[in-house]
């Protein structure tokens, strides 16, 4: 049996019909490529696994007796595929034409580079900023979701956080960045393979950037292709359990800073940014 030159992998929790529309927005795209899809469900109880069913035998499902979370899931679904490509989606995102053919062509024209994005916009059209700087001790305020970010959008420290779209117009072809929401992205199976996928450490959140992070310490490097497009309800899974997901965000957000920026045990540091966590959890709870 030949191999696919593209999977895709989704990780599902209690999306309802948006899982449904995702799968159909990639059947759409992949219609007259050869292709391997795996949905894995994190023991959802809305039912909407079941939606699957409705792709198979191009789409399979694998459930989980228990929620593992998003990078372990993603995880499994690389070991249950094979295609060189994978494209990465949540089930709350969805392809806008054309999106997978500008990705793949990307991926596989420029030399090592090993993931790339699209341009992803909210439902109502607007630039969700899905391509950013490393995180450090101040994203939690001038990034995309901090408050300061928002209401001072043109300061430097706030443009390094999220790409502006100043800088995006004024380029027609992909531009290098650090990294990558990780709700839409498209990558090389071979350089995931070289950093063993995602960290399993994170539940959810904050594993892109960690991801990518890994990939570039290797010799890769990732690029957003604003010319490709998704549409994201951004949390649209984590609203059935937003206390879960608002503690993951800032123990993921702690476990990314000690691995990358401040990784020995006694830095000043750890304690200021477990510090600034700890009251941002508190005013977002």
């Amino acid at each position: 049996m030949s191999v696919p030159p593209l999977a895709a992998i989704l990780v599902n929790y209690n999306a309802g019909d948006e899982l449904r529309r995702a799968l159909q927005s990639i059947v759409d795209e992949l219609h007259e490529l050869p292709w391997e899809g795996i949905v894995i469900d994190n023991n959802s109880a809305d039912g909407s696994a079941d939606a699957v069913a409705e792709f198979a035998p191009q789409v399979s499902l694998e459930r989980n007796a228990a929620n593992v979370g998003f990078a372990r899931g993603v995880n499994q679904g690389l070991a249950a595929t094979t295609a060189p490509l994978v494209l990465i989606m949540n089930p709350d995102c969805r392809l806008v034409a054309g999106a997978i053919a500008t990705l793949r062509a990307e991926l596989v024209q420029t030399e090592h580079c090993a993931l790339v994005g699209p341009r992803i916009l909210n439902a109502d059209g607007s630039v969700q900023g899905s391509a950013r700087g490393d995180p450090d001790m101040l994203t939690g305020l001038f990034g995309r979701t901090g408050a300061l970010g928002g209401i001072l959008p043109w300061l430097p420290i706030s443009r390094r956080n999220v790409v502006s779209e100043a800088a995006i117009r004024s380029r027609h072809e992909s531009i290098v960045v650090d990294w990558l929401s990780g709700a839409c992205i498209m990558a090389r199976r071979d350089a995931l393979e070289k950093v063993n996928g995602f960290d399993e450490r994170y539940f959810l959140y904050w594993e892109d950037a960690d991801l990518c992070r890994r990939l570039r310490g290797v010799g890769y490097h990732v690029r957003y292709v604003p010319g490709a497009k998704a549409i994201h309800r951004v949390g649209h899974s984590s609203r059935s359990a937003r206390a879960s997901a608002v503690r993951a965000f800032h123990e993921s957000a702690y476990l990314y800073y000690t691995t990358h920026v401040a990784p020995k045990p006694l830095q000043p540091k750890r304690w200021l940014a477990r510090a600034i966590l700890a009251a941002r959890w508190w005013l977002v709870r």
